[in-house]
């Protein structure tokens, strides 16, 4: 009898199997609206990868500089287990290692990790937007692999979007060309088509579509506070979260009005490749043009950014939150202690006591002893320690701030904020002493210290993973980053003080130390609009 157990114990337990591994691969295989598709599993068999999906058609020959369009339906099953390729970019920063088979213009493709789930599961959606100053970065970077994140119970989605000239071009022609007399931002319009895809198609992935957290780092966080104001992405996600960027005063970058964008890029087009006719800057290769580029002071292609296009922005970001006329949707942001890098103000010389009065008189002129009283420098360390925090304020912090106050004043939603402050350890691209440094934070978020080469981590680094892995998923859940076992995260505002997070071994929250220094800054730089 006990024979017989065993076998008839065996049967049922490969039964088990054979029918766990035809859900799995039946799992593998999705319908999105434009097709099948077809994925490949984790080695843990617990998360399935769908790559390169295509979410838009790709925006070439008489589509380039067009807001982006539907791709065709295909029949079949089409494989989505690699990475599409990335955008046309230059070769600007070293440490961004992609995966994905080279450049090209026909890159608008989207990616999907999603767990293995019953039917009846709906859960809550995280779309990644990279960073790279909106001239460079992809979605195939190993930091920001979206597997290890979602086996937090969420599902993780990043796209690639037009970059640089080809994301960002403003031309008379292409105003005239719009039925909302409009130019640019196809780069951003792009974003809002992969959220737009999102809508349509994540429930087939057993994701939830009302329940959609949009997070990005650097122009990535710049993205998402300008999708917060667009029209166009109303609706399409219900929590936000900002690494490090905000589309708000930035002496790093600004969205320019469309009128002074109509001079500026014709005249770049000009110098650079030698016409501004539209239909002859078309007809060029995208291998040309990037190659005219290539020899240019600035490679990434000027100022061709973002801008205040009068359609998917209709007034500035920050008059639309003036108005609080942005998405009321919940939004978690902040940024990191050396954003320019401590090794950033060490050349060619540490600051003293006396260069740093020079750039307090320098930058403020009359207001450099109120400059002093925020920026301290009565020593030299303390002078080092206030040019670091001066130049990532000037860089991206001041922006990133910007935005949580305006969308604490008018979005209606609750605001919690942040301060990363781990120092890196040295890598292959970051020497010893880079603090924690522009864009330090995304292998803690993702889970993905290991992507980082060379470096050494310690148990305290994972230990700090796990808790942004845990705020972000808990945000992306309920709109609120606090859950057991994590210390508590209190909202941004008055009345509690100001609080924000910091984020560290002992990560705790406190209220602001230095609110002083942005609403000098504030009274200083920005105008009233």
């Amino acid at each position: 009898m006990r024979v017989r157990g065993e076998s008839f114990y065996f049967v049922v337990c490969a039964c088990v199997v054979v029918a766990t591994s035809a859900r799995a691969a039946d799992d593998l295989t999705v319908k999105t609206d434009k097709g099948k598709i077809h994925g490949k599993m984790s080695d843990d068999g617990q998360v399935r990868t769908f790559l390169g999906v295509p979410y838009a058609a790709p925006p070439v020959g008489a589509l380039r500089w067009k807001a982006p369009q539907p791709t065709v339906k295909w029949k079949g099953v089409r494989e989505a287990t690699s990475f599409g390729s990335r955008c046309m970019q230059p070769d600007i920063f070293h440490d961004m290692q992609f995966r994905g088979p080279g450049e090209s213009e026909d890159c608008l493709t989207l990616n999907v990790w999603a767990q293995v789930v019953d039917k009846h599961t709906k859960l809550p959606v995280m779309v990644w937007v990279y960073g790279g100053g909106f001239v460079a970065g992809a979605t195939s970077e190993p930091r920001q692999d979206g597997e290890h994140l979602a086996h937090k119970g969420v599902i993780v989605v990043s796209m690639n979007y037009r970059l640089g000239l080809f994301g960002f071009f403003v031309h008379p022609g292409l105003a005239a060309e719009s039925a909302q007399h409009a130019a640019g931002n196809y780069g951003l319009m792009d974003q809002t088509a992969a959220l737009q895809w999102v809508r349509r198609n994540i429930g087939s992935f057993g994701g939830d579509p009302d329940n959609v957290t949009l997070f990005g780092e650097s122009a990535g966080s710049f993205s998402v506070s300008a999708q917060m104001a667009s029209p166009l992405a109303a609706g399409l996600f219900a929590h936000a979260i900002g690494e490090s960027g905000g589309a708000f005063y930035s002496h790093g970058l600004s969205f320019a009005p469309l009128a002074e964008r109509l001079t500026h890029d014709p005249a770049y087009a000009l110098a650079t490749f030698g016409t501004s006719d539209l239909a002859a800057l078309r007809a060029m290769s995208a291998d040309d043009l990037m190659l005219k580029m290539a020899t240019q002071t600035n490679p990434g292609g000027g100022h061709i950014v973002p801008d205040v296009d009068g359609y998917f922005l209709p007034e500035s970001v920050q008059q639309i939150y003036k108005e609080g006329k942005q998405a009321h949707v919940a939004l978690l942001a902040g940024w990191n202690r050396d954003e320019p890098s401590a090794l950033a103000v060490n050349v060619p010389q540490p600051p003293t006591v006396a260069s740093f009065q020079q750039t307090a008189e320098k930058s403020f002129g009359d207001r450099a002893q109120k400059f002093l009283q925020v920026y301290p420098a009565g020593t030299d360390a303390e002078a080092v320690r206030s040019a670091i925090d001066f130049a990532g304020d000037s860089f991206i912090a001041f922006s990133t701030w910007q935005w949580l106050e305006a969308q604490a004043a008018t979005g209606g939603a609750a605001v919690y904020r942040y301060h990363f402050e781990r120092p890196a350890p040295a890598d292959k691209y970051h020497p010893a002493g880079s603090g924690a440094f522009h864009s330090d934070e995304i292998e803690y978020v993702f889970g993905n210290l290991n992507s980082r080469v060379d470096a050494v981590w310690q148990p305290e680094d994972q230990k700090l993973s796990d808790l942004l892995e845990t705020y972000w998923t808990n945000f992306a859940r309920t709109g609120n980053p606090n859950g057991a076992g994590a210390p508590e995260w209190p909202q941004y505002n008055q009345g509690d003080g100001w609080q924000l997070m910091h984020l560290d071994v002992d990560s705790a929250a406190r209220p602001d130390q230095h609110r002083d220094r942005y609403l000098f800054l504030q009274s200083a730089w920005v105008k009233a609009e």
